[in-house]
């Protein structure tokens, strides 16, 4: 699969499920890896994948916020291949 981000820079993911229509957004996507849905189960590729813009070099994210490692298709992968 192939998802519209392809760098190694940070980008800013809406994500959409086809079943529920559910929709939630990620700052810390990977290329090429979807999320899991919580309401279906389901794994989605990227709706729409803007750069994720720092206003005047400002980054407004939140670096304590956890990564959803258990919705994360990579981080799944790499679970199982004893990486994480």
């Amino acid at each position: 699969m192939s998802t519209p981000y392809q760098g190694k820079g940070r980008c800013l993911v809406e994500y959409r499920c086809p079943q529920c229509r559910r929709g939630w957004m990620c700052a810390n996507p990977w290329a090429n890896y979807a999320q899991e849905c919580t309401s279906c189960k389901i794994m989605v590729t990227p709706y729409i994948q803007p750069p994720l813009l720092k206003p005047d070099g400002l980054d407004k994210s939140d670096p304590k916020k956890r990564h959803p490692a258990e919705l994360c298709q990579k981080c799944q992968i790499c679970k199982s291949l004893g990486r994480l």
